[in-house]
């Protein structure tokens, strides 16, 4: 597909008023900020209902876009305070919301249709796969996850045509975002709520190394013309928590380099950095030296920089351009027009007098037309006419510029009429319960190989499977032993990748497909971009928990792209699982070491790349204890917890399934715990957590 045409975007972080000043008078072309709930930056200063339109206006005023962050998992019980949020973001005249769940993209589309979408980054969408499916859904912008590389972004934009934003500077999630867990499970306070506390910057050790889980900041200032020339429609700065100076700052850099001047990057350092920046993920040199913690050192040099960057937005920033066109006339008086190419305005005085000495001429009236400091007004062009033998006081033309320019500031500020769909405000659908359903294969036993299910003898021999029971394996094991189609049939799940970086999801498509040829019949999808794979290959399509499923609205839509059901959210408890309404059979882990986050750049990874690493390492917190870091056919890893979650001695609702997730476990151990899943029987004897099934995360 041919890039779409544009001009690229400087997108701004807003936490508060001082930041949207400092964002807006250095040049920014857009802002995004949340309102007081249902962002990822709840801790921010954000914004209030009463004085979004005032900040609206300001921004459309002076030629600023607004997107507003409704970009967080949300509840069953907090349906309704989202849509009123929603609500409030488009009568203020947002240009955009940023949406994480599907739920919120639903509600949208039906009550504000003429709203724009764009997919937050925590949807974690990485490949042409996942932004089509995006853009079917009626998302006009996708967040591309921070982990691609230059080739890999173009590569996007190429098989897609869509508008991409891309972060170019700012803090770097460990882990790719929207996919980690770590933050709820230790400490209850959820990334996918927008609370996240930031564990990976503690000091986790490595074989000999600190701080194995902290990245430096993210800088690809210097790669903007490059990123441009790619198509990037936005260059997103990370950073609503951090102070007016820093946004400056990252706005000017910005605004610099993408004008082929040289940006102060030492500057951008001393204000705010973790040892410095790494651009390892955009020109794929990942490695040891992407990594980088807060030293006193770097606090030290933020506090010599604030005073001078405090002057980049001290003023008013003249960046709207207008014309004037003034007459003067004894039987019309003094008419003012400005305009800004948009929109035009006139002001009129009857303040014109005959002139006893000088009479007005151009130059009096430039000089007086000119002086709009204190606004974002320059005076471009100035058309003067004027019969002979008049005078006007300077004070009357300074009125009326005054005027003129208020009169234009309203006209700006103004936003089209924005169309309300068909439903009614109070209603938001939710999936109609199938009670009579019940899913198949109540219990599904995902494996990390064939021969976790392997019998002791005969060697080769696998287990058999009771009824009701399924079983999940990498794609790479069945291509292994292709019998397991016909030992397990229907009962044999393929699990497709979490993350497919650009150009692998046709070569999955390819693998796949000789699967399905042998007789394979399901796939487990744990992205949205997996989803294009499995229904245009026709297989029954299974959700898995990274889908991050949270509300019965979400859960609809899913059904709605092809699922015959989905594992809900890890991070929803119990308690908030009967207020899931599904629309289709739903489930629940119910044992297992479960994924924390998924890296790609892995802190096992060397100067030289993997070298003789076998795949599992272990990493060590402040408490001494030590969470498994398993590697996925060297495209990504996941940090699993440190304890199993056992739950399968609780009750769930009749049309839940269970799952048991293995990993790191032996043969015998996973015999042991097939069996207690089985019968739902309580482990007294098994060191576990009950992970976030009995706490409900803020």
């Amino acid at each position: 597909m041919k890039k779409p045409d544009h001009k690229p975007e400087i997108l701004a972080p807003v936490g508060g008023e001082e930041q949207l000043i400092a964002a807006v008078r250095s040049g920014a072309d857009a802002v995004y900020f949340g309102l007081q709930n249902f962002n990822a930056r709840r801790n921010a200063e954000n914004f209030a209902g009463e004085g979004l339109k005032d900040t609206i206006a300001y921004c459309r005023a002076r030629g600023v876009k607004v997107y507003i962050t409704i970009n967080i998992l949300v509840k069953d019980s907090e349906l309704a305070d989202m849509q009123r949020a929603v609500d409030t973001a488009a009568e203020a005249g947002a240009d955009a919301i940023i949406v994480q769940d599907l739920a919120v993209a639903r509600y949208i589309k039906r009550r504000w249709p003429g709203l724009a979408m764009f997919a937050s980054t925590q949807m974690v969408c990485h490949n042409a796969e996942g932004v089509r499916e995006l853009l079917a859904l009626g998302f006009k912008r996708v967040v591309l996850a921070r982990e691609l590389s230059l080739p890999e972004i173009r590569s996007v934009i190429e098989e897609t045509g869509a508008e991409t934003e891309v972060f170019v500077h700012g803090a770097h999630c460990m882990s790719v975002s929207g996919n980690c867990y770590m933050s709820a499970m230790i400490g209850g306070r959820s990334g996918n709520r927008g609370l996240c506390a930031q564990p990976c910057r503690l000091d986790w050790k490595l074989n000999g190394k600190n701080y194995a889980l902290s990245l430096k900041d993210l800088s690809y200032v210097e790669h903007m013309r490059e990123l441009a020339d790619a198509g990037v429609t936005s260059f997103k700065i990370e950073g609503r928590m951090k102070r007016a100076e820093y946004v400056a700052a990252a706005v000017t850099a910005c605004r610099k380099a993408l004008a082929g001047e040289e940006p102060d990057m030492e500057t951008l350092r001393s204000v705010f950095s973790r040892s410095g920046f790494t651009d390892g993920h955009l020109t794929g040199t990942r490695g040891p030296q992407m990594f980088g913690h807060r030293t006193k050192e770097d606090v030290t040099a933020a506090a010599g920089v604030f005073r001078e960057l405090q002057a980049l937005y001290a003023k008013e920033a003249q960046t709207v351009p207008v014309d004037m066109e003034l007459n003067v006339s004894r039987e019309g008086g003094i008419d003012l027009t400005v305009s800004d190419g948009e929109h035009s305005v006139r002001s009129h005085s009857d303040e014109a007098q005959e002139a006893k000495t000088r009479p007005i001429s151009e130059e009096q009236a430039l000089r007086s037309l000119s002086k709009t400091g204190g606004t974002q007004y320059h005076l471009r062009e100035l058309r003067f006419r004027a019969e002979d033998g008049l005078m006007v006081p300077a004070s009357a033309l300074n009125e009326l510029r005054r005027s003129a320019l208020a009169l234009l500031d309203e006209k700006r500020a103004l936003f089209p009429d924005r169309s309300e769909g068909g439903l009614p405000a109070a209603d938001m659908p939710k999936g109609l319960p199938k009670a009579s359903e019940s899913p198949v294969y109540p219990l599904r036993v995902r494996c990390e190989s064939a021969s976790q299910i392997a019998r002791k003898k005969p060697q080769k021999g696998y287990m058999s499977l009771p009824e009701g029971v399924g079983i999940i394996l990498p794609v790479k094991c069945i291509e292994k032993d292709p019998e397991l189609i016909d030992i397990y049939g229907d009962a044999l799940f393929a699990e497709i990748p979490a993350l497919l970086w650009p150009g692998r999801g046709e070569e999955m498509k390819k693998r796949l497909a000789a699967l399905k040829e042998r007789g394979l019949a399901r796939v487990t999808v744990d992205n949205i971009g997996a989803i294009e794979i499995g229904r245009e290959l026709g297989f029954k399509m299974h959700g898995g928990f990274c889908l991050n499923i949270l509300n019965s609205a979400a859960l609809d839509e899913y059904e709605k792209l092809g699922l015959e059901d989905s594992c809900l959210s890890m991070e929803l408890s119990y308690a908030r699982l009967k207020d899931i309404k599904p629309s289709m059979p739903v489930g629940t882990v119910v044992y297992g070491r479960l994924p924390l986050m998924k890296l790609r750049a892995c802190p096992m990874r060397g100067e030289k790349g993997c070298g003789s690493c076998r795949g599992l390492n272990y990493l060590e917190d402040r408490m001494g204890e030590h969470f498994p870091l398993i590697c996925r056919e060297r495209e990504y890893s996941e940090i699993l917890n440190f304890l199993p979650q056992y739950t399968a001695d609780r009750s769930l609702p009749g049309n839940c399934f269970r799952l048991v997730w293995l990993t790191t476990e032996s043969r015998d151990e996973s015999g042991y715990v097939l069996e207690l899943c089985r019968n739902m029987a309580y482990a007294g004897d098994l060191i576990r957590t009950g992970g976030l099934t009995h706490r409900d995360i803020d």
